[in-house]
Parts: C-alpha cells; structure tokens; sequence
C-alpha cells in the first residue's frame, strides 16, 4: 500500500530511550513490540482515511 508504515528508526529508537534514562537493554526487549502494534494500527488508520495526510 503507498504511504504504509513498515517500522521504526529502531537507531532512533535507542537514543530516545538513552535519553530518557531507559537502559539500552530494556529498550531493546520492548520497542519490538511495541513497534508491531504501532505498525499495525497506522496502517489500519492509514488505510480508514484513504492514505496520509491530514484530515478534517
């Protein structure tokens, strides 16, 4: 699908979680997961609203 969200950063992702104190670790074990569900509903959204973009 054009405009899908296929994942994270996932380098981002460490060095958010560096910079909020989280150890590496931790942040290794959960974004994952959390990147899954968060993948899965953006597209579900995504595909709701026609694609990207801003609605009113």
């Amino acid at each position: 699908m054009p405009g899908a969200v296929i994942g994270w950063d996932m380098s981002a992702a460490l060095a958010l979680g560096v910079a909020l104190g989280v150890p590496p670790l931790a942040v290794a074990e959960l974004v994952p997961v959390i990147e899954a569900v968060m993948v899965r509903k953006l597209n579900e959204e995504l595909a709701a609203n026609d694609g990207p973009g801003v609605r009113p």
